[in-house]
């Protein structure tokens, strides 16, 4: 009987080379973020993307040889970034457990506020790739299958919390978010974020709507308006 041999994506060398490969990727992406809240999409090119992430000249186009490939590079970034800021899969009740209302709606106004106050480059690299989106079919589809990190818990969530409508509720809540963020990032409001407070207020408003039973929080001097 022949000993069995380990597959070569087990070896060390191996092991190392892939750890190596996923890092320069994400150097890439990263790279690819910065130019793109900096100077928008002309400005993103693979040259320049070497120049950023300090790689030898040559290292984007031998990773991501076309642009939709460095465009599907910079959303994996993009959406990694993003759920470490929103922590999609900590949301109360998105493991299936009926959610408290307060828990919910503390939960959303503190991954919202995060977003708006302490990463809001995020939001300019995010708005540059929807829109490029919006011409290349390919990418639509990249971005949108992306995208469901962030749906698909919060569906979970509406359901766990009682929603009658889980996927149109969950939709409301995502239009409402994506409203305010596009306000605060490049709109009338990027002056003015609301404190975690207002955030708290206006969450707890729609789940109030759609759950149909009211969210009673305190609502002392300052409540909620720490941004961590």
């Amino acid at each position: 009987m022949r000993a069995p041999t380990t597959p070569a994506s087990e070896t060390p060398a191996a092991s190392s080379a892939a750890s190596a490969a996923a890092s320069r990727a994400e150097r890439i992406g990263d790279a690819a973020l910065e130019l793109l809240v900096e100077r928008g999409m002309r400005g993103l090119t693979h040259r320049a993307v070497d120049e950023r992430a300090g790689l030898p000249q040559g290292s984007t186009s031998n990773h991501a040889r076309t642009r939709q490939a460095l465009l599907e590079t910079a959303v994996r970034r993009q959406v990694h970034w993003e759920a470490r800021v929103l922590t999609p899969d900590e949301l109360p009740g998105a493991g299936g457990t009926p959610p408290t209302a307060d828990a919910l709606v503390d939960a959303l106004a503190l991954a919202l506020h995060r977003y708006l106050t302490d990463h809001r480059a995020l939001l300019v690299s995010r708005y540059e790739l929807a829109l490029e989106a919006t011409r290349r079919p390919e990418l639509r589809a990249f971005f949108d299958a992306a995208g469901s990190a962030f749906h698909d818990p919060l569906v979970a969530t509406m359901t766990a919390a009682g929603s009658a409508e889980p996927e149109r509720h969950a939709l409301s809540l995502i239009a409402w978010c994506e409203g305010l963020m596009f306000s605060c990032a490049a709109g009338s409001f990027h002056a003015a974020v609301p404190d975690r407070a207002e955030l708290r207020t206006g969450f707890d408003e729609l789940l109030r709507g759609m759950l149909g039973t009211r969210q009673d929080a305190p609502r002392g001097p300052g409540a909620g308006r720490e941004s961590r």
